[in-house]
């Protein structure tokens, strides 16, 4: 609101608008990244808060604590009651309960029958494993397959258990290669695996269409 005084002639007044600058949740995504969008929505949605002091790091490798409590946000923190057999899980860690639903709903099993492996990096079948997974929990379409994925030349190298699920997840773009590979085994980093999802959730809405993954 602006106040003036009114002279004793006519006067006429124009209003400049300046268009607002989009600033990035996070000092490390920049704003043309292929994954700000998804880093964006996962931190406007309290999927993740980042790694503390203002940064993402979206190239880091995302851990199975990480990957199971971004999917147990997405769902809604849903409280289960189930007992868990992973020593290595403490009840005080914040991904307890995130690991207690997922094992709970077969999205995710231990490294053994008593040991969840929360550190351990997930690599990219791993991950769309576990997003298949889920998707099939929350009530998506995971039915869809073909021959896409046979078209990249690293397919035989596809784990047996995460073939099914990294068909889908070709099929439906939610998982894109690099130079025609899908680098299975390769690490999924924090900033892959939050546009996974976002992918994932954006099916019920626009369909996003991104370069790189």
């Amino acid at each position: 609101r602006y106040r003036f005084t009114m002279p004793a002639r006519r006067v006429e007044v124009k209003a400049s608008f300046v268009k607002s600058v989009e600033v990035s949740p996070f000092a490390d995504v920049a704003i043309d990244a292929y994954y700000y969008e998804a880093v964006k929505w996962a931190a406007e949605s309290g999927i993740t808060g980042g790694v503390g002091n203002s940064l993402f790091a979206p190239n880091q490798p995302c851990t199975r604590a990480q990957i199971v409590t971004f999917l147990w946000r997405a769902a809604g923190k849903p409280v289960v009651n189930y007992a868990m057999s992973f020593s290595d899980v403490k009840e005080s860690s914040y991904y307890a309960e995130a690991v207690r639903w997922a094992a709970s709903l077969g999205i995710v099993t231990g490294l053994s029958k008593n040991t969840f492996g929360a550190a351990n990096a997930v690599t990219r079948e791993q991950a769309a494993t576990m997003l298949w997974r889920f998707a099939k929990q929350q009530g998506f379409d995971t039915t869809q397959g073909g021959m896409a994925i046979r078209e990249y030349n690293d397919y035989d190298s596809l784990s047996e258990y995460a073939r099914e699920a990294m068909a889908w997840a070709v099929n439906t773009e939610i998982l894109k290669g690099s130079n025609n590979r899908l680098l299975p085994d390769t690490s999924c980093t924090r900033a892959q695996l939050v546009t996974l999802l976002y992918r994932l959730e954006s099916q019920t809405a626009d369909k996003v269409d991104y370069s790189g993954d």
